[in-house]
């Protein structure tokens, strides 16, 4: 056909079709078989060359792999290949034996403690007296040998897949960040624990007797986030799920792009249907009632922040991985919530009383009567600085042995 489509036709020579079918099948593997027919219309030679969906992807030409977006060719990265392989298989990575462990290798405890919890929330029944029968009922266990979910969820000695969290006042200046390795349901909690720790909250008055805490952000929608996060990550990925926690937002970027055939468009509706990259990591979330029916996620965030509508969300494909963000628009905040009374903890009231000009950390202790640094650095420092009530002499070396602190205007 022409540009303007016109027909134009082809020649063919008497072995012209066998080529082309020999020129694909040798440049694609796995090798794929065309069906190709000749057609004659308005004295016109075209030929139709009709390639079925291969079971099994992706396939490569040339050694190669590409698809298609737009109007342009991008080549597929290992963690792309590696995940279309496994979907086109109906398989999950983290269903593989892990080579190389045994059982012995999984904390009896951490497995015990599961169980109780699935027999609790009654979505399966399983028999507690016997952890390893149990586990091999629920597929964790493969020959005998623990599966990487096994692994992920109950190991004795944790994966090294780490949540890295970091405080930020701004971009380059970071005020206390922590990096936690363990199984993936203690993972969980430990960082939850740090993120509310940093999260403002204020106190609102109805008229009743009882006063309502009101944090910053619905810590259902956080914690919804950082599940999503910790379930459905590329363990493939060497690189850490990644938590920023700023003034007016929170930044959770976890590695691996969205899995399947989903998109960004697809997850801001509340009918989209998820695929999961890894199946067992996610079933035991779900047996303990931690995560609610698959692909459902986002919609249970789009819930919480209904009574927020100062915070808005958004997600993002970023950097090989996916980026939800958090944003506080303070303004609104302010007209929302009238009568919230900011919150100053006694421990920084202390701190406050007793700075005079600009002290370190060694004098502030010694004239508080604390010796443990980090309960100082936790309970007095951080939340003074974070607050915006006392400041660094050098806010660009926070670790500076000649580093001070001195009281803001607002402190």
């Amino acid at each position: 056909m022409s540009d303007n489509g016109k027909l134009l036709g082809v020649s063919l020579g008497k072995e012209t079709l066998n080529e082309w079918l020999g020129q694909i099948k040798s440049a694609t593997s796995p090798a794929l078989i065309p069906e190709i027919i000749a057609h004659g219309i308005d004295g016109k030679t075209i030929v139709e060359i009709d390639i079925r969906e291969f079971p099994v992807k992706p396939v490569s030409t040339r050694g190669r792999y590409y698809k298609r977006v737009a109007s342009s060719n991008h080549a597929l990265s290992s963690g792309e290949i590696a995940d279309l392989y496994m979907q086109s298989l109906q398989l999950s990575w983290d269903a593989y034996e892990a080579s190389g462990y045994t059982v012995d290798q999984l904390s009896v405890a951490k497995i015990q403690h599961f169980l109780r919890l699935v027999n609790q929330h009654g979505r399966f029944a399983v028999d507690e007296s016997d952890p390893y029968a149990a586990l091999q009922k629920l597929h964790y266990l493969k020959n005998g040998h623990p599966s990487w979910a096994a692994l992920l969820l109950f190991a004795d000695e944790p994966l090294r897949h780490n949540v890295h969290i970091g405080r930020f006042k701004t971009p380059d200046m970071i005020i206390d960040d922590r990096q936690f390795t363990d199984t993936l349901f203690e993972v969980v909690e430990q960082s939850m624990k740090f993120i509310v720790s940093y999260i403002s909250v204020a106190f609102e008055f109805d008229g009743s007797i009882q006063r309502k805490e009101r944090f910053g952000y619905p810590l259902a929608a956080l914690r919804e986030a950082l599940l999503n996060a910790i379930v459905h990550r590329s363990y493939t990925d060497p690189n850490d799920i990644q938590i920023k926690i700023f003034d007016d937002k929170i930044m959770i970027f976890s590695p691996g792009t969205l899995y399947g055939n989903i998109s960004v468009a697809d997850i801001q509706t509340d009918n989209y249907c998820s695929s999961l990259r890894n199946k067992l990591v996610a079933e035991g979330f779900y047996l303990i009632n931690a995560i609610e029916k698959y692909g459902s996620g986002f919609i249970r965030i789009r819930r919480a922040l209904k009574d927020y509508p100062e915070v808005q969300f958004d997600v993002q494909e970023f950097q090989g991985g996916v980026m939800a963000t958090f944003s506080n628009k303070s303004s609104q905040l302010e007209v929302a919530t009238p009568q919230v009374t900011p919150q100053v903890t006694p421990q920084v009231e202390q701190l406050l009383a007793v700075i005079q000009g600009e002290m370190t950390r060694q004098e502030l202790m010694a004239v508080l009567g604390l010796k443990d640094r980090k309960h100082f650095a936790d309970a007095y420092l951080k939340p003074a600085l974070v607050e915006g009530k006392i400041k660094m002499t050098y806010p660009d070396k926070p670790n500076s042995r000649l580093q001070k602190y001195r009281l803001t205007h607002a402190g």
